[in-house]
């Protein structure tokens, strides 16, 4: 009895298997030629002018008005110092810095808390608390300004930084809630019952077991929220009004620019806008990859 013999299949080459394990090259299309053409266009326009604004700070006010787009002769590092020292920028900035302290410390206890036991709790009326968090990030800050104006002059705050603080809060809370929730519901639940079965209460497994698996998120809604209170302008304004000492430092700057009138003192102004734009740029620097990890982290669940 004779067998047929099986057609066998040609083993593969090395030339072929070196090909097969190659990555893929990703061709360069109309789309990506596009996308990287805009993105360098945006990072050229955030750059540039933050670039000029630090050369411009050590050029003397000469220089500034006869060649602005210049390097400077000479460091000019009394500009700083005029700043810090004779605008009061450097009062202003520490004011800023512990009221921003404050405030991101307060938002990001309670918002959480808050976000925590909406994602993993369930209770009667939990999803209608939840919107009404939600639903604070549809309203601006500049629609609430004269009833937020009497509310913290009737409580005694007016004027003082714990009301500055408390208002912060208070508007930071809707978006630290939504984001943090979101986050919270990508955690694993094993651990957390792992934890509860060892004997672990609600209040270590949270801030034992749950916050440390959450640093991603928290560090990244933080440096939302530090950016936010930094730069906010407008409360201050409403809120801080009267004793100088106590003003922050988007206040301080404000008033050097209207103060100068027809003196131009610009040089001591580009000083302070640098000072003041030096912790954004630190914070960024030293958290980007936590903010990155922070974002992604949600989709990679």
């Amino acid at each position: 009895m004779t067998t047929l013999d099986q057609p066998t299949k040609p083993s593969p080459t090395p030339t072929t298997v070196a090909a097969r394990d190659r990555p893929v090259r990703r061709e360069l299309g109309i789309g990506n030629t596009l996308s990287h053409g805009f993105l360098l266009l945006w990072g050229l326009l955030t750059v540039l002018p933050l670039l000029w604004m630090f050369v411009s700070s050590f050029k003397s006010n000469g220089e500034i008005l006869a060649d602005p787009w210049g390097l400077p002769a000479t460091l000019h590092l009394d500009n700083w110092a005029r700043a810090w020292t004779g605008a009061h920028i450097g009062r202003y900035f520490l004011n800023s810095l512990v009221v921003v302290t404050g405030s991101v410390t307060l938002t990001m206890l309670m918002g959480a808390t808050a976000a925590y036991v909406f994602a993993r709790y369930e209770f009667r009326g939990r999803q209608v608390v939840y919107y009404l968090f939600v639903g604070g990030l549809m309203f601006p800050v500049f629609l609430a300004l004269v009833p937020l104006f009497f509310v913290v002059r009737n409580a005694g705050l007016f004027g003082t930084w714990k009301g500055l603080i408390l208002v912060y809060a208070a508007y930071s809370l809707p978006f630290t809630v939504f984001f943090l929730t979101a986050f919270f519901r990508t955690l694993p639940t094993a651990v957390a019952e792992a934890a509860m079965v060892d004997g672990c209460g609600h209040f270590r497994l949270f801030f034992r077991v749950m916050l440390p698996m959450a640093r991603p998120g928290l560090i990244s809604v933080a440096i939302f929220n530090f950016l936010s209170h930094w730069n906010q302008f407008l409360l201050p304004q409403v809120l801080m009004q009267g004793d100088d000492s106590k003003w922050m430092l988007a206040q301080g700057l404000f008033a050097l620019s209207v103060s100068q009138g027809y003196a131009g003192d610009y040089a001591r102004l580009f000083a302070g806008l640098s000072i003041a734009v030096l912790p954004v740029l630190a914070v960024y620097v030293a958290f980007q990859r936590q903010v990155q990890a922070g974002l992604t982290a949600g989709q990679l669940k």
